[in-house]
This record gives C-alpha cells, sequence and structure tokens, in this order.
C-alpha cells in the first residue's frame, strides 16, 4: 500500500499513523554496584505494550462515512538503536577487538545480524503484534534513521520481517525506506538527520564503505559519539540532550553527585572516548562508498520505488541533505571538548619545555613547569565559555529547506523526527510537524522526571473527502486513547 485514498464506490481509505524515535534495544541487566548505570536502558521502561496500545487505538477508529479504512504504520527512524547495543560474542565465538568490547561492536554485516537478534529476543512479542497488525490487512514502512542505519543490510531486514512471523503472502505489507518516505501524495516523511551537520551520512543512496577490506556501513559523527562516549558513561541519558550537553558548572554537580564514588576516572574515560570518537568519525567520512557502477541506476530506482517517489526525486533529495559535521574537523574537535583539552595539554608541555631549557643554566624546581598552565588558564576558561555546542542550536527543518524539499517533492506537508521535540507549525505555505519521541527520556540518573510524553503525528481523512489532515497527539503511559497535543 502506497497510503494513497484509492478512488471508487468500493475504494479503501488509508490512513496514516506516524512514529519516531523508539530507540528500541537490548535492555542493561541491574548493576547492584552501580544500580543507576543505564537506569533507563532496563526492561522496566520498555513501552511496547503501550505502542501495540497506540496503534490499535488508531487502526479501530471508525471511517467517517463507514468505509473501510486501513491503516498505514510508519516507523520514522531510530526505531531501533543499534549503537547501544554493547552485548558482544563470547570468546572464541567471533573476532572481537577490545574497543569493541569497549565500545559495542562495529558494522560489518554480521556484527548488525547479533545486534539485531539480541534486540528481537527482547521484544519478540512487540514485532509479532505487528505482523498481526499487517495480517489483518494494514502496512508497516521503516524509514531509516542515524541510530538503525544497520538497516541497510538485508539480512538484518530479513531478520525482522521473520520476526513477525508472516506469511508470505504478506510480507508484501512490509517496506525498508533508506531515509524518506512519500505517504498518500500529500505528506513528506524523513526521520530528519540528513538535516542534521551532526548525524548526516556522507552519502545516503549509498551507505557501505570498506574498512580493513569488509564492508561496512558508514557512521556519522553522533553515531560515534554515541558508541565511543555514551556507551562508557551510563550515568548520561542519551535521550535527553540536556543530559550530557552541559556547562563546566552543570558538569562538575553532575560528577559530583553521581560519579565521584562509582566512576571518579570519568576525565580519562571521556578523553579516551573522544579521542576515538574523533578517529573513527574522520576515517569514515574521507572513506569513498561502495558503488557498484553496473547498478547505480537500479539501486536509486529501487530507493524511489520503496519510497513513492521518481529516480530524478531521489538525486535531488540527496543533493539537499545537510554535509555532515566531519568535513570541518574543527568543528569536531569542539563539539567533543577536545580543543580545550589539547589548550591544556599544549601549556604543560610548553612549561616542561621551558623549565627545560632553564635547567642547562638554572637549576629549578620542577614544580614550576605548571606556571605556564596556571598563566594561561584564564584564556583557557574565557575560550571554553565563548564555544557552544552546535547540537540542535538552530531549528532542525528551516523555512528554506522546508521550502526545498516542497518543491522537490511536491508535497506542502513535511514530517520529521530524530531531535525529540514535538511540533506542530507552518513554514511560510509549508505545513510542519514533528513526530517527536518514544524512548525514556528522564531528567536525573534516577529516572524520576520524564521528558516530555510519548507523540505521534495521525493523517486521516476529514468531512472534506479530498484531503487528508494531519493532527500531533499524546500517549500517556498506560493510556487507553490518546489526547491532543499541547506545549508543556
Amino acid at each position: 500500500m502506497d497510503g494513497a485514498t484509492q478512488k471508487g464506490d468500493d475504494a479503501v481509505k488509508i490512513q496514516t499513523l506516524i512514529v519516531s524515535d523508539l530507540h528500541i534495544s537490548e535492555s542493561e541487566p541491574v548493576n547492584k554496584k552501580r544500580p543507576l548505570w543505564k537506569r533507563y536502558k532496563q526492561q522496566d521502561f520498555f513501552f511496547d505494550e503501550d505502542l501495540i496500545s497506540c496503534v490499535k487505538f488508531v487502526e479501530n477508529k471508525p471511517s467517517i462515512d463507514g468505509q473501510t479504512v486501513k491503516t498505514e504504520l510508519i516507523l520514522n527512524g531510530d526505531t531501533f538503536d543499534f549503537d547501544s547495543v554493547t552485548q558482544t560474542p563470547s570468546n572464541g565465538e567471533k573476532p572481537v577487538s577490545m574497543g569493541q568490547r569497549k565500545w559495542g561492536l562495529g558494522t560489518q554485516e554480521w556484527m548488525s545480524i547479533y545486534k539485531i537478534e539480541r534486540i528481537i529476543d527482547e521484544h519478540r512479542w512487540w514485532l509479532q503484534q505487528l505482523g498481526a497488525f499487517i495480517q489483518r490487512g494494514n502496512s508497516i514502512v521503516f524509514i531509516i534513521g542515524n541510530h538503525d542505519l544497520e538497516l541497510h543490510w538485508p539480512s538484518v531486514q530479513e531478520l525482522i520481517v521473520s520476526a513477525m512471523e508472516l506469511p508470505e503472502e504478506y510480507r508484501d505489507g512490509v517496506r525498508f525506506c533508506s531515509w524518506f518516505y512519500l505517504s498518500g501524495g500529500d505528506t513528506f516523511i524523513t526521520h530528519g538527520h540528513q538535516l542534521d551537520a551532526m548525524c548526516s551520512v556522507r552519502d545516503p543512496v549509498n551507505p557501505f564503505v570498506q574498512l580493513r577490506g569488509k564492508a561496512a556501513v558508514r557512521l556519522p559523527f553522533g553515531e560515534h559519539a554515541s558508541r565511543c562516549m555514551l556507551n562508557t558513561m551510563g550515568y548520561f541519558n542519551p535521550h535527553a540532550t540536556k543530559n550530557y550537553i552541559m556547562s563546566s558548572r552543570e558538569y562538575l554537580r553532575f560528577f559530583t553527585n553521581y560519579m565521584i564514588k562509582t566512576q571518579p576516572l570519568i576525565v580519562l574515560t571521556w578523553f579516551t572516548g573522544a579521542v576515538a570518537t574523533f578517529a573513527k568519525t574522520i576515517v569514515h567520512h574521507m572513506l569513498p562508498p561502495m558503488r557498484d557502477p553496473l547498478f547505480v541506476e537500479e539501486k536509486t530506482e529501487v530507493i524511489a520505488a520503496n519510497a513513492n517517489v521518481t529516480p530524478a526525486q531521489v538525486r535531488r533529495l540527496a543533493a539537499a541533505c545537510t554535509p555532515p559535521a566531519a568535513a570541518n574537523p574543527i568543528k569536531i574537535l569542539r563539539e567533543l571538548w577536545l580543543d580545550r583539552a589539547l589548550l591544556i595539554i599544549f601549556s604543560l608541555l610548553f612549561g616542561i619545555q621551558f623549565i627545560l631549557a632553564l635547567n642547562m643554566v638554572w637549576a629549578i624546581s620542577p614544580w614550576w613547569a605548571l606556571g605556564p598552565t596556571i598563566l594561561l588558564s584564564p584564556v583557557v576558561f574565557i575560550y571554553a565559555h565563548s564555544v557552544h555546542s552546535g547540537v540542535f542550536a538552530g531549528p532542525l527543518l528551516s523555512k528554506k529547506a522546508a521550502k526545498l524539499l516542497s518543491t522537490v517533492t511536491g508535497v506542502k506537508r513535511i514530517v520529521l523526527g530524530h531531535n525529540h521535540v514535538p511540533e506542530c507549525s507552518k513554514l511560510d505555505d509549508v505545513e510542519y510537524l514533528n513526530s517527536g519521541f518514544w524512548s525514556p527520556a528522564y531528567s536525573e540518573p534516577e529516572c524520576i522526571n520524564r521528558i516530555g510524553t510519548p507523540t505521534f503525528v495521525w493523517i486521516g481523512e476529514t468531512e472534506n473527502k479530498n484531503r487528508r489532515t494531519a493532527t500531533l497527539w499524546r500517549w500517556p503511559e498506560g493510556a487507553l486513547e490518546p489526547v491532543p497535543f499541547t506545549e508543556e
């Protein structure tokens, strides 16, 4: 099904339900020594039942004129969170490096298969319910986001479909889209990471690169940071930006409250993770995409067919993507705070070199090497306060980008996810909605105060049968029905 309303007396109407940023992953076992470590990933925060209840509510909503209505469920990116899967095969089962045991597996095909199998093991019921949803005559579209880029592997897609336990005749009810989808001829849906420099992929049409002779999925800066930094700093909630983008004073207070006893060497953890993030980001960005010249057009045609657009539109949408931040290494250094660390290291090395030179003519205590570092500390402090994070520093969708996407696709409605900020607004003559998120975001490691409520976009018929309308809704935990979205 393509989401379009069919014509004729016996036409089947199509309504569209859009949810994004589920971030479904493996569960985190309870650590008795560190009970708050990745508390947000523990099984009691799984929302599988709530999401199925939401889907069933929308599915069973009666049509205005009594005609049959089928539901198109759009899982708009970051449905699965491959970045946060940290389990690795047991020793000897597969070749796993020390870094992979620390930060999680890479993106080679067998690694992605291993990760999706771990996710399926803990969310099999949810996938079976999606399979039953399809067998009732509905359809599901998976749009690939930045945290589930490993869905590009056909073998990973097959494992997901198999877990739905679909008879062969219903398998056409599932499709996977590279980064966008056109629903009903009236709505352009994309996760939004291709509009964000921190998470934008260099070539979304050709997502694979060759690492050490093996095919792998290219990852952007944001995903390397998630794997090499957030996976080893389990008190920070990756679903809430303000949990890991803080001022120096806030970081100090957070360290004192949560880490001073259980993770006192957090600075070393941060530094090694930041260096690894920077190195991996630059390597991934510079590698040429894997392309088969004999199938360049065929690949574009497949992407176009899955997304209900033309090959020409695919090429234009690829050209409209935001250039990755990795194209500017200085920007990455600043985002990781490595520029400030390098300034401190440079001042310390300068002091040591100065003392060594001075010692040749006059004996002096080595502690004087700290002098330049202390003298330069106000400069470092002032510089640190002048640099601000670029993560969601501006609107995800600008008026200029909205107009461009509208021109390319020919529609006046755009739905995004990605930044976890539900929104319903107008950008000139383009209707813009952000479906928000479902992942467990909390204000503190104890996971007491949830940030926001799960939200979704519902596109359906109105009294005007020639036009579908889109609305934004909330689904409170344990709810039986949604409530209209209002700003909290």
